[in-house]
């Protein structure tokens, strides 16, 4: 046999009557009728088996049943209230899937979440690193903003600003001692890795691929070690590294453009989040 559920507006009725002593007290404290007030006494006195008031001449007071209900009903409506306030605020707590490339997941993005979270507290921001090329079409469902990389004059999404890509490597490198040479890039479906081979490729100048990372930080430090040349972003090289250029030997690399896409189902803690960044990332102005 299952235990009979305590409702919480008859333990409510229970503790009026136990503090005040009386129906007609409980009831106007309650804003209901004594009758009413009765009416739940009973009803919890039928589920619990037992008598949980005895009348005196002092008025009502608690039986031995009672007094033992106190605590419990204290703590079953306090536990209550703290669900309710909780899941209240949970409600008001809105979540952002934020989804972006390594720089400028660990350059960029941070300082302006930050300035972000100080006028909109209640929001909370996830944010995923890595390749994007494939997380625009995952808009909805994985991420609700997608801030990309695409080529110089291709793509959808709103544009954020210009970067120019550059060959890097340690401040001590020397292109002209390296054959072929050492490549540190990124896995298949990199924008970067294509540019790069296609370069290398189109000027003949033999090269390898010495080292494969997902992690930005990883990769550029094996080029500031001087074990290989990397491609960057110019606005997000690091000191660590100086750019190469023609004089280097190096041939040119195309320009991309930075694009911020947005969930059809956008919520306002999203649109907020977007045009918070669509504008401080433009600000920054080309590279």
């Amino acid at each position: 046999m299952s235990a009979p559920d305590l409702d919480p507006e008859l333990l409510k009725a229970f503790l009026a009557v136990d503090e005040h002593r009386s129906f007609t007290r409980a009831a106007d404290v309650l804003n209901r009728t004594q009758s009413a007030v009765s009416v739940q006494i009973r009803r919890l006195e039928e589920r619990l088996g037992t008598k949980l008031f005895q009348r005196t001449r002092a008025g009502v007071v608690p039986s031995a049943t009672g007094e033992e209900l106190r605590a419990y009903a204290r703590r079953i409506l306090a536990l209550n209230a703290e669900a309710v306030g909780a899941l209240r605020a949970r409600k008001a707590d809105a979540v952002v899937r934020l989804g972006v490339m390594d720089d400028y997941g660990t350059i960029v993005i941070p300082p302006l979440l930050a300035s972000f979270a100080r006028h909109h507290p209640l929001v909370r921001v996830e944010i995923e690193t890595g390749l994007t090329a494939t997380m625009p079409a995952r808009l909805g469902d994985a991420y609700d903003l997608v801030i990309a990389m695409h080529p110089q004059g291709c793509g959808d999404g709103e544009l954020l600003r210009r970067e120019q890509a550059v060959w890097a490597a340690a401040p001590s490198y020397r292109t002209a001692a390296q054959c072929p040479l050492p490549m540190a890039l990124y896995p298949p479906g990199c924008l970067f890795r294509q540019w790069a081979a296609e370069a290398l490729d189109a000027a003949d100048l033999p090269w390898r691929l010495a080292y494969v990372s997902r992690t930005l930080a990883a990769v550029e430090t094996i080029a500031a070690q001087g074990l290989a040349v990397t491609v960057v972003k110019a606005g997000t090289l690091p000191p660590s590294l100086r750019a190469l250029s023609d004089r280097d030997g190096m041939p040119p690399l195309p320009a991309a453009e930075i694009r911020l896409h947005r969930a059809n189902d956008l919520s306002t803690a999203g649109a907020h989040l977007a045009d918070h960044l669509h504008r401080a990332i433009s600000e920054l102005g080309a590279i």
